[in-house]
């Protein structure tokens, strides 16, 4: 209604501005400017509702878009400040579109991760539970002390899941602190390895650690180091007993460069694109949940740095992390 309003007061405005230049005029040149007047006129009228049916038919493609998801094609004017409107309209559509592509694949992948940690979860507490009338039962002490061992290594395994699902979850809320102070390599992989070296000792894998002298990195210490940790723990379940795991580090002026290999299989090329997938396992794996490798790049990524994995031209498994000086 306010736009048929603003349609009159204008035409009103020309029409008074028509007769008032009408009556200041020659009388001789009083036709010809009633009838340059009447054309004028007749031009605004035509222009004024030509446009009005461009954005009734914008108004109407757009209530389209709202009830019924349906994509129009906006970009249907060629000239002018509506032309100039439609594009800007289809270019909002489109990335509202994009946006909501999106959104639906974000909530397919989190059903699909909540169903995995569900999964991953369920499988240890059902065993406890079910081990737990057996504790109960047993009267040998020596039984029930290595059922109990087996019970707590069931309930820190689900430990381990649940704090590495939250970390991960911190990172991609990007609520995750991270300092970048000088990172020396030599003392990261001494951390990193010690938490494994019984489980090294057990399967007897040597761990060879070749670290350019000086070598290091802006980055957080305390993250890194849980990082490494989960790719030397990755090498040494797959690394064969008697097998070694290297760690090599150099540093140039581009960047830092730690890279772990082990003597184990490697991977299978089908593997290779999901390997830092959270929950996927690779081929004939039938330990770990499938979460350490993820966390890794995740805890490396909001450093600024890579981790990429490929098979080693020697054979084995090859995890190279870059920290790189600049960032371009």
């Amino acid at each position: 209604m306010g736009s048929w309003r603003t349609f009159i007061l204008q035409s009103a405005l020309l029409g008074a501005a028509v007769v008032l230049i009408g009556a200041l005029a020659p009388t001789d040149a009083r036709p010809w400017v009633a009838v340059c007047g009447a054309v004028a006129l007749a031009f605004f009228v035509g222009a004024s509702l030509h446009r009005r049916r461009q954005i009734m038919r914008l108004a109407q493609q757009i209530d389209q878009i709202l009830l019924d998801g349906r994509r129009v094609d906006l970009a249907n004017c060629r000239e002018g400040d509506v032309a100039v409107l439609s594009n800007e309209l289809a270019k909002m559509v489109a990335r509202l579109d994009r946006a909501n592509t999106l959104l639906e694949e974000e909530r397919n992948a989190l059903s699909d991760a909540l169903a995995d940690v569900s999964h991953q979860i369920r499988t240890p507490l059902t065993a406890a539970a079910l081990m737990l009338p057996k504790i109960e039962r047993t009267q040998d002490a020596q039984e029930r002390r290595e059922a109990v061992r087996q019970l707590e290594g069931m309930l820190d395994r689900v430990s381990w899941l649940v704090t590495s699902l939250l970390k991960i979850a911190k990172v991609d809320a990007g609520a995750i602190r991270v300092e970048r102070k000088p990172v020396g390599v030599q003392e990261l992989a001494q951390r990193a390895v010690e938490p494994l070296l019984v489980s090294f000792d057990l399967h007897d894998i040597s761990f060879v650690c070749q670290v350019q002298e000086g070598a290091s990195f802006a980055g957080d210490a305390l993250w890194s180091t849980e990082a490494l940790e989960n790719i030397l723990k990755n090498c040494a379940e797959h690394a064969p007993d008697g097998g070694m795991v290297t760690l090599a580090a150099t540093e140039d002026a581009l960047a830092t460069r730690i890279t772990v290999t082990d003597t184990g299989l490697g991977f299978a090329p089908e593997d290779l694109p999901r390997l830092f997938d959270r929950f996927y396992r690779g081929q004939n794996v039938t330990q770990g949940f499938g979460i350490g490798l993820a966390l890794a790049r995740a805890l490396v990524s909001v450093q600024g740095g890579t981790l990429t994995a490929a098979n080693a031209p020697e054979g084995g498994a090859q995890f190279v992390l870059a920290f790189p000086k600049l960032v371009v």
